[in-house]
């Protein structure tokens, strides 16, 4: 079945350009878009997509909002931020309330669709030019602000490994070798890792992981 994909974006030009490079897909589907979050929100419940593709800024109500609003009503749809800025605290805020990723609006096209097809699947999704900015002026400075909370003291030893690879990026397969296990055993430890600190997802989890201060920036 096709991953259904909803494209809000105050640009014609983008959500036309975006639209027709992800239907050219055969496993994609866009079944709506929107000029600015007001109309996204209400759009978004009426044709409940897989993924929605949300630019930060639009007028009425910005992409923050919007996928505020979505997230809380549609839990099962993943959002993933679009941005012209390689560092933007409204992305920040967006990844701490259940958005699965971001990227720039200026990535090359398989990106775009690899990215759509990575949140569609749980994972996190963070553009690599951003990264490391995001981490280091935005997350870091407010992690040397908070004391670690207590339900970090629920996690095993080797969930706290997996949480900590998580947040320097790598893949379950990539997890697994490391650790020497399967892939479904680093899978298994990952929804534990979620379930037990209340996290939505991958990309919440790099963020508790250095707000928290298991992983510091090196």
């Amino acid at each position: 079945m096709a991953i259904t994909v909803f494209i809000a974006d105050d640009q014609a030009m983008v959500r036309q350009g975006f639209g027709a490079l992800l239907a050219a897909q055969t496993d994609i589907s866009v079944i709506g878009d929107a000029p600015d979050g007001k109309i996204a929100v209400g759009e978004v419940a009426r044709l409940r997509p897989d993924v929605v593709l949300m630019d930060v800024r639009m007028p009425v109500m910005n992409g923050l909002e919007a996928a505020a609003t979505i997230l809380q009503r549609h839990p099962e749809t993943r959002v993933l931020m679009l941005t012209t800025f390689d560092i933007d605290d409204y992305v920040y805020e967006a990844l701490r309330i259940g958005a699965s990723g971001f990227m720039l609006k200026d990535a090359p096209a398989e990106e775009l669709v690899r990215a759509v097809r990575v949140v569609h699947e749980g994972q996190a999704l963070l553009a690599p030019s951003v990264t490391k900015r995001l981490i280091t002026e935005v997350t870091a400075a407010r992690s040397r602000r908070r004391t670690p909370p207590p339900e970090l003291d629920s996690l095993t030893p080797r969930e706290r490994e997996v949480l900590e690879a998580v947040a320097a990026g790598r893949s379950n397969l990539e997890i697994a070798e490391q650790l020497f296990v399967s892939e479904q055993t680093v899978k298994t430890h990952v929804s534990k890792v979620l379930a037990k600190l209340g996290l939505r997802d991958r990309a919440q989890a790099v963020v508790y992981a250095y707000e928290t201060g298991v992983v510091r920036p090196s």
